[in-house]
């Protein structure tokens, strides 16, 4: 592969949407193409609004990229797996800028964007058990040699997140399938699935959940539609908030989803996933763990996901509720306050989401 791209287009569907570059003083600019400015929409639109002219990204924290093309690369996981795919074949992933990496994503991504150059392998289904890939993720973790690395760049290289995880086909549908981390308890499928259970019970939008075989949790992906790509941001990328430390707090990210969407619904949508997340204990709440997809011509809030109790930062929620890390159900209340969500329904979705919680027993 070549190194050090100063360039590509970035493309949804068959449709150019602009081209991403590498400028002279290091910086990375964007501009959108013009017939992206004539039909298409803003791709991010704190940041990309829909109008002609260059854009320059801002320095932090996404090492001077956009935050909508951030959320392509991969996390802890994919990275992992794209680093030592390249120290075996002989390149320092350290000599790679962020386009490098964008073209190893290439038509593989989450979400509706795919860059050009496309030097991503593709794949039409798994070659293997997922018993199989969860052996080989193991030696993986041991740093112990594979003869699959190749294969598991190419169905888990893109994936967000730090649990090792795949993106397969199977039955003819798009799932991603996550597997035990060297600190995760054996049966965190299982646990991981309960949650996805008793989240719907919640009343909590989640997209279709599997425990295949058994053992690997596996949920269906909400960023496919058959076979058309949805266009996903996560609210990270959204809103320059770094999903490694503590940056956001719930109101603010309310208040953001309700400019954003422009619906009451979906702000009343997020409040229940943020009282979930407090009543079962999952603190690693990040920035990361929060999407919304475009249909339609228009925004909302993603499926939830990732809802499972987690220690998160230092024992406190990644994001805060009302400024504390160590919310009360007052806090949950007053962040409805703050975000003009009526205290009738503020209180009708708390005990809604606690009677079910105080049920569930997990």
């Amino acid at each position: 592969m070549n190194k050090n791209t100063t360039s590509i287009e970035v493309f949804m569907e068959n449709r150019l949407v602009g081209k991403l570059a590498l400028s002279p003083d290091r910086r990375y600019v964007f501009e959108y193409a013009t017939e992206w400015l004539n039909k298409g929409f803003s791709i991010s639109p704190f940041y990309l609004p829909l109008k002609p002219g260059v854009f320059t990204a801002k320095a932090d924290p996404f090492d001077g990229l956009f935050g909508i093309f951030n959320d392509s690369l991969p996390d802890g996981w994919g990275t992992l797996l794209i680093d030592r795919w390249l120290m075996e074949n002989g390149y320092n992933p350290a000599d790679l800028n962020l386009l490098d990496r964008l073209t190893l994503v290439g038509s593989s991504g989450m979400g509706a964007l795919i860059y050009l150059p496309d030097k991503h392998a593709k794949f039409e289904n798994m070659m293997h058990s997922l018993a199989f890939y969860a052996a080989e993720v193991k030696k993986i973790l041991r740093v112990e040699p594979t003869s699959t690395l190749a294969e598991l760049v190419n169905i888990a290289g893109s994936s967000g997140g730090a649990r090792p995880k795949i993106l397969v086909q199977i039955e003819g549908v798009e799932w991603l399938v996550k597997f035990q981390a060297s600190n995760d308890p054996d049966e965190v499928g299982s646990i991981e699935y309960e949650y996805s259970l008793l989240a719907k019970k919640c009343g909590i939008e989640m997209p279709e959940t599997r425990l295949f075989d058994g053992k690997y949790f596996g949920t269906r992906r909400f960023d496919r539609d058959g076979k058309k790509r949805v266009h996903t941001h996560s609210a990270s990328g959204l809103l320059y908030a770094s999903h490694r430390l503590p940056s956001l707090d719930y109101t603010a990210l309310l208040q953001a989803t309700l400019v954003l969407t422009r619906d009451m619904r979906e702000v009343e949508k997020l409040f229940r996933q943020m009282v979930f997340n407090v009543l079962i204990g999952n603190k690693d709440d990040h920035s990361k763990n929060f999407s919304f997809i475009y249909q339609n011509d228009q925004w909302k809030l993603s499926p939830a996901y990732d809802l499972l109790p987690s220690d998160g930062f230092n024992n406190n929620h990644t994001t805060t509720v009302n400024g504390k890390g160590k919310p009360t159900l007052e806090d949950c209340l007053e962040v409805a306050r703050q975000t003009s969500i009526s205290m009738k329904k503020a209180k009708l979705i708390l005990d809604e989401v606690q009677a079910w919680v105080e049920i569930g027993n997990i």
